[in-house]
């Protein structure tokens, strides 16, 4: 027996799904365990091996491999939990990553922040200025070397940063991008300065043009190589102590995964890990469902994520934003707000209601967990509505208390605004599912797209609650709750799913057309090292996979839109293909006629992506067709309409529940991981997957 296990480490619960090559798959869920995340870690895939009727060393003894989803990087940036770091630039450029640029102003703003100018600011600085030193060193657009650089002075500065007591150093010179060789000269004595510094190269973490991006980006995988460094460190250890034998492999942002041991390295790539495993399980199960246009939903603790996929491909980005700082990460798009389980209910100074961004987190979690949290949050809400059951989540394991979250919801929400405890929920159900609905739109006709062309996907241990609502925001008439075998641990199912992905870049500016020698001569290098770095994974391959692509821009325009290029030897052809699918795709994202070819077309960056595709595809095993109406096992009072108000509902136990079954709403299945709302006006249809099928009847 061989497993493949995907452990998806979220603020709030740890998610695990184990495969085994006879096609059995499981799902555990277990509380997170802030601050050691690797004990929540080995306590879920503990629940695993009890599922599997096995011990935990014998379970990981037989593993193939663990792909590894961590909130670590991203949460230890959004909340500024990093060490002290250090900074090296070119002597003249310091002051790039404190002015930064106009982008300072408007990264990372919501539409109402743009709006109050006089608002703005740029007090985003990622380190103080005492630890920005600069080196005399130059070189230029070409990757020529015009001022060698002045060791002695990069010593003195080294030296100063140490005496300031930076953990690391992140190093980022004017054109590195184009020739590295001052970069890997001043590692060379950094290590010989201070041989237990982390230190992190533009020209390796992010060899991209754009001063400004390039610095931030190098700066902040600094941030948090040491702590991933260390973690996965620890997390390893005791995997290893405990049998494992396998490679543990982290998450990336490109939807791939990497060994654990190579992620530190490029620590940024990690910092979406957990927002891409639900896409790439989307795109898995999508493949089974034969459903190529999805739109992936992610309901988890703190956050609600929304992914999409095109044509059975995931929507890629080249650039995320980070604390209102561009980050050069090739990443899934996946758009995020504090809007998950334990988002806050508030009021704001005009007294309307408002959800998140705050989360309560693991600890204290909701009102309702009984932990000491005063704060009315969406769990809480959805308790008093009688979507969730008073005996509690996890099957029970993690009990509930309605009289806890009625008070918070009372003395924050309800007294104030002059409402009902139930109205107050009710209101906070209904607001919850119009800005996770705000989002879906932004995340579909942003990209170009209709929602009504797409099949939605609603998973996370609050997202099938919500679903339906969110759906009938954006138009949706379709939407399938991920269930069977996974449930509410469907990012984990994605992370199992997922292969080990590499890619690399190079900026290059030039006009088309170019000569396709100096294309190939680009791609080559860059596909070089992505096999090579494919090779140190340390895994066998069924195949490798890889894809070039060019970002190109209309001249005189600052942004690039990513176009596809031949494989092969390229010749004038393939470079004008190229440019002809940059103008297609340009014309999809902005309209047919906002395009302009007299302008000329700029090819800025060269990029190869390469997928180590690994000889584990988990699936989802199929259910047993039914026999005869579903049956519930009870019903409650439960409020899924304001309007209605509450009604006797029927209420399903998903184990009872086989292929076939329809159920008309009003109606809750229970899940012992989530809960699933089927609103009057629609029904749910079991498929041959155990998964629910929403669609409206009405």
């Amino acid at each position: 027996m061989a497993y493949v296990i995907g452990v998806d480490v979220g603020g709030t619960f740890t998610d695990a799904v184990v495969d085994d090559d006879a096609g059995t798959v499981l799902a555990a869920k277990s509380p997170s365990t802030p601050p050691d995340y690797s004990q929540g870690v080995l306590d879920v895939l503990g629940l695993l091996a009890e599922q599997l009727g096995t011990t935990l060393p014998e379970m990981l003894a037989q593993t193939h491999h663990i792909a590894h989803g961590t909130t670590s990087s991203l949460n230890a940036l959004v909340m500024g939990n990093v060490p002290p770091v250090g900074f090296l630039t070119t002597k003249g450029h310091r002051d790039s990553i404190f002015i930064m640029n106009v982008e300072g102003r408007y990264l990372g703003r919501a539409p109402h922040e743009l709006q109050h100018v006089l608002g703005q600011d740029k007090n985003h600085a990622l380190l103080p200025k005492r630890h920005a030193l600069e080196v005399t060193e130059r070189i230029d657009r070409d990757g020529t070397v015009v001022v060698a650089l002045d060791e002695q002075q990069a010593r003195t500065a080294i030296r100063a940063l140490v005496a300031e007591g930076v953990q690391a150093i992140a190093v980022s010179l004017l054109w590195s991008f184009r020739n590295p060789v001052h970069e890997q000269r001043l590692r060379e004595l950094i290590r010989e300065e201070a041989p237990e510094l982390f230190v992190a190269l533009s020209s390796e973490v992010s060899p991209r043009i754009r001063e400004f991006a390039r610095n931030a980006t190098t700066i902040m995988s600094t941030q948090v190589g040491p702590g991933l460094r260390d973690y996965l460190g620890t997390l390893e250890t005791s995997l290893r102590d405990n049998g494992l034998r396998g490679p543990l492999l982290v998450m990336q942002s490109n939807g791939g995964a990497v060994a654990a041991a190579e992620a530190p390295a490029a620590a940024i790539s990690t910092v979406g890990s957990v927002l891409t495993g639900g896409v790439v399980g989307s795109v898995a199960l999508g493949r089974q469902l034969g459903h190529r246009n999805i739109i992936s939903t992610d309901v988890g603790g703190t956050t609600f994520l929304a992914g999409l996929i095109v044509d059975g491909e995931p929507v890629r980005d080249t650039t995320t934003v980070i604390n209102h700082h561009p980050i050069n990460v090739p990443t899934l798009r996946v758009d995020a707000i504090g809007s998950g389980g334990g988002a806050i209910a508030w009021l704001d100074s005009g007294g309307n209601l408002r959800i998140g961004p705050h989360s309560a987190q693991a600890v204290p979690g909701p009102a309702c967990y009984g932990n000491g949290g005063t704060e009315p949050t969406n769990t809480d809400a959805n308790l008093v509505l009688g979507i969730l059951p008073e005996r509690g989540l996890l099957g029970g394991r993690k009990p509930l208390s309605l009289e806890l979250a009625r008070q918070a919801i009372d003395i924050r929400i309800a007294k104030p605004l002059g409402l009902s405890v139930e109205e107050a929920a009710a209101a906070i159900y209904t607001v919850q599912n119009a800005q996770t609905g705000d989002l879906l739109r932004k995340t579909v006709v942003e990209a170009g797209h209709d929602p009504r062309g797409f099949v939605l996907y609603a998973f996370g241990g609050a997202g099938p609650a919500h679903c339906a609502g969110y759906a009938a925001e954006v138009g949706c008439d379709e939407v399938v709750v991920p269930l069977g075998s996974v449930a509410s641990a469907f990012s984990a199912f994605g992370l199992a799913s997922s292969d080990i992905a590499l890619a690399a870049e190079l900026s290059d500016p030039t006009v088309v057309p170019f000569d396709p020698v100096r294309a190939q001569q680009n791609f080559a290098e860059l596909e070089q090292r992505v096999r090579d770095g494919l090779a140190r994974q340390g895994v066998q391959f069924e195949k490798i996979e890889v894809v070039r692509e060019i970002d190109m821009r209309y001249t005189m325009q600052l942004a690039e839109v990513t176009a596809p290029v031949a494989g092969g030897e390229l010749d004038r052809q393939a470079i004008e293909d190229a440019a002809t699918a940059f103008e297609k795709r340009y014309a999809e994202l902005f309209g047919a006629d906002a395009g302009f070819r007299e302008a000329g077309i700029q090819a800025i960056t060269f990029r190869v992506r390469g997928v180590g595709v690994l000889p584990f595809s988990p699936q989802l095993p199929g259910v047993p067709a039914a026999e005869g109406e579903p049956e519930p096992f009870t019903t409650r009072p439960v409020c899924l309409d304001a309007a209605t108000g509450y009604a006797d509902t029927p209420i399903y136990d998903y184990r009872t529940l086989r292929a076939g079954h329809v159920l008309t709403g009003p109606a809750v299945v229970e899940v012992p991981t989530t809960t699933v709302v089927v609103p009057g006006g629609t029904a749910g249809t079991v498929d041959h997957l155990g998964n629910l099928t929403i669609r409206r009847t009405a």
